[in-house]
């Protein structure tokens, strides 16, 4: 992208002549707009990374529109850190957080090698806190196989104790549905790069991904909400291996006015709100949930041995229009299929619940588990090839189980 069609660029801060002429493999990018509270805390927990070899690692700041004097703190600070940094201010009535994150992270692209697919680029918010091994735990994921990684968050102790003890109570049943339905998912759609335990986050404050991987999809979606979804999104449907590592946790603010539109900020201030508002998108009935779950895996199943162009039963068992079905079949990619597949098929519409509704899906996904537990126990025990997990009756009739029919 080139900045000097944004406006009225500021020039630029950049320490790197103090260090070593070689760029550094792995660039931390991250955008900042009016952070003049948090950004120290967010700089200092960067340079305080430990295990990094020297040398390889950089820090890419994009100031955009900032009016509080976090350029001149990020002046200040930048010249006494222990890594490179690389500063831009830029000035611009269209900014959004999908555009200046894919700002940031091109720009570290650049830096490492404008022609070169090597290298790993983070990406961080300017609220956040890193714990001292960020960097190293994202490095040992992609070394282990990943080509990115998505971290976890917690909000800051403090603030998230000064919020109405009614989003707290909440926030615990959300999180503990996320934690089942996500084993659940491991365990019927199983996927050997991301297995069981794992997380479903997807947030900017905590990404890394291969240099080669960022720019096979087109780099950061350039949206003006949820680009890091949507990011994460395009690389799996590539084909791409991605690791929802849970030993990766950032420290987010729990404030109520945020920078971006749409991000945590304002989650919280609308719950806050409306306590009875819907929960996310994939917090979905326990029976819905295993009927996608049990369809992913069996279109999978059906694309793999090439029955997904040659047979329609599955099409015509997911409402999806003949001429629809055939072209998603021609798709190459396992992953933009089955996407394709969920995004029109009315069968597979999200219908998220209410927080009055989380503890009885709770307690009925947890039984599911214990079945599904067991079942893999005894499976290792037997030493049993076959892959298929089974369910209680009573699900399978409640998911309408596809594989079985």
């Amino acid at each position: 992208m080139p900045y000097s069609t944004l406006a009225d660029v500021a020039p630029g801060i950049d320490t790197s002549p103090r260090f070593p002429s070689a760029a550094p493999d792995t660039v931390i990018a991250i955008p900042v707009r009016n952070e003049a509270e948090r950004i120290e805390a967010c700089l200092r927990a960067i340079d305080a990374q430990d295990g990094v070899r020297p040398g390889s690692l950089g820090l890419y700041l994009f100031l955009n529109n900032c009016t509080d004097g976090t350029d001149r703190i990020v002046a200040e600070l930048a010249q006494a850190m222990s890594i490179p940094v690389r500063v831009r201010c830029v000035t611009f009535d269209g900014a959004h957080a999908g555009w200046a994150r894919r700002a940031a992270m091109d720009a570290a692209a650049e830096w490492i090698g404008p022609d070169g697919t090597a290298g790993t680029i983070l990406t961080s918010d300017a609220d956040s806190r890193v714990p001292t091994d960020w960097v190293v735990r994202n490095l040992a994921a992609l070394n282990a196989g990943a080509d990115a990684v998505a971290g976890r968050i917690q909000i800051d102790e403090a603030e998230w104790a000064a919020l109405p003890k009614s989003l707290r109570a909440r926030g615990k049943l959300e999180d503990a549905y996320s934690d089942l339905l996500t084993e659940l998912e491991a365990r019927i759609d199983h996927d050997p790069h991301d297995p069981w335990p794992c997380h479903r986050t997807t947030i900017g404050a905590t990404l890394s991904v291969r240099l080669s991987a960022y720019r096979l999809v087109g780099g950061m979606p350039m949206i003006p909400l949820g680009e890091d979804g949507a990011f994460v999104a395009a690389l799996l449907q590539h084909g791409l291996r991605v690791r929802h590592a849970k030993d990766v946790v950032v420290t987010v603010s729990g404030r109520l006015v945020g920078r971006a539109p749409g991000g945590v900020a304002d989650t919280i201030r609308a719950r806050c709100e409306i306590p009875d508002s819907l929960c996310d998108a994939r917090m979905e009935a326990v029976p819905r949930a295993l009927y996608r779950y049990l369809w992913r895996r069996r279109l999978r199943r059906l694309h793999a041995t090439g029955r997904l162009a040659t047979t329609r039963a599955w099409s015509r068992r997911l409402a999806i229009p003949a001429a629809e079905a055939g072209r998603i079949a021609q798709q190459p990619l396992v992953g933009l299929a089955v996407a394709e597949i969920e995004r029109v098929s009315p069968k597979l519409v999200y219908r998220p619940l209410g927080p009055k509704q989380l503890p009885r899906h709770i307690r009925v996904a947890s039984l599911v588990l214990v079945v599904l537990r067991a079942g893999a126990a005894l499976r290792s025990r037997l030493q049993s090839p076959t892959p298929a997990s089974p369910l209680l009756p009573e699900a399978k009739a409640m998911a309408g189980d596809p594989v079985s029919r």
